[in-house]
């Protein structure tokens, strides 16, 4: 394994002074490390060894961003009905470090399950994140943005979703996506946009290029919101939702992943196929946000175990297959071993 590691670090291996003059941004879908309701279902070692195999490239980027799929609570009373199947997540608080160690920097909380323990679990989910120094955003009447300095650089991040508590992108207009967007703008030198969208499932895989409806919600045009943020000021988009990845694009120079798919979810979700790929994607950009080469790196999540190795490349495979199929425009193109590169 850890040479494989070390023929993917050598894609992004660069002088001083080359460093200097890029950013390096590492980007993963859903995290649930583990829950105690309705049971309990927890890791091994109390989920030390979680993210392992991720580490490396997660805590190596400037910037390591994902999407916090539940709470980090205690206790307190579920707004889910469980018995009708709805699902409801809630991880220990004890489990907030491993997100630290890992080398997370900021997550999504913008998705349909960060209220699932109703305002209690927000609260406790803000304050475990803000003691391990990690930033967030996404709900509504709360923390809206996210400003982090790396290399002299501000980056101000935002997240969307679907729900009515979140900052939502699927009101009948763009307005709160405009606001937020112009406001970052004004305060930050790269914008980094997350988004909580799109049907579920292995049947939703590839990109429409409509409106997603699922559960009777609508769950976005993906393809139009991804487009409207960089027309307004973003420079990488990604997005995580429907539970299995999506296409990548670079579109008018700035990096779009339209769904990450699970990333460390090892238990309450369906992992077999498709559903248990758990990228990492890489990519370096310019100071001015400029997207410069990328590098999927191929993870496959094991039940109660997290995201191991996929020595088969099985994961870049097939975000090059669904990329091309559904993005032929697109201004990058993806080798077999899974970098990313201009056109």
């Amino acid at each position: 394994m850890l040479a494989v590691l070390l023929a993917c670090a050598a894609c992004f291996s660069s002088t001083p002074a080359q460093a200097s003059d890029t950013l390096t941004v590492a980007m993963c879908g859903d995290i649930m490390m583990g829950t105690t309701y309705p049971d309990t279902l927890l890791p091994a070692h109390d989920g030390d060894l979680l993210f392992h195999d991720v580490t490396p490239v997660l805590s190596r980027a400037d910037l390591a961003v994902g999407n916090l799929e539940g709470t980090l609570c205690d206790g307190g009373a579920s707004t889910k009905d469980t018995v009708s199947n709805a699902y409801a997540f809630r991880t220990p608080t004890s489990y907030a470090q491993h997100l630290r160690k890992a080398g997370f920097d900021f997550l999504s909380m913008a998705n349909n399950h960060a209220n699932d323990f109703g305002t209690e679990g927000i609260a406790a989910t803000e304050l475990c994140l803000r003691q391990q120094g990690i930033k967030f955003a996404g709900l509504k009447d709360r923390t809206e943005t996210a400003i982090i300095e790396r290399k002299g650089l501000k980056i101000g991040l935002c997240a969307f979703g679907h729900n009515p508590y979140t900052l939502k992108h699927t009101e009948p207009d763009l307005s709160t996506v405009a606001r937020i967007l112009a406001d970052l703008r004004r305060r930050a030198d790269i914008i980094v946009v997350s988004f909580h969208g799109g049907a579920e499932g292995q049947r939703y895989a590839h990109l429409p290029d409509s409106m997603e409806t699922f559960y009777k919600e609508k769950r976005g045009h993906l393809r139009h919101l991804a487009h409207y943020c960089i027309d307004h000021g973003a420079d990488i988009v990604y997005g995580h939702g429907p539970h299995v990845v999506r296409a990548v694009e670079v579109y008018k120079g700035r990096f779009i992943a339209y769904s990450l798919g699970n990333f460390c979810t090892p238990y309450g979700m369906n992992l077999k196929g498709i559903s248990g790929h758990a990228p990492v994607i890489e990519i370096k950009t310019a100071r001015d946000g400029r997207f410069l080469k990328g590098q999927i790196h191929s993870f496959i999540q094991q039940k109660g175990i997290g995201p191991r190795r996929d020595r088969q490349n099985s994961v870049a495979r097939q975000i090059k297959h669904l990329s091309e199929q559904d993005i032929p425009h697109s201004q990058a193109r993806i080798t077999n071993r899974g970098e990313i590169r201009n056109k």
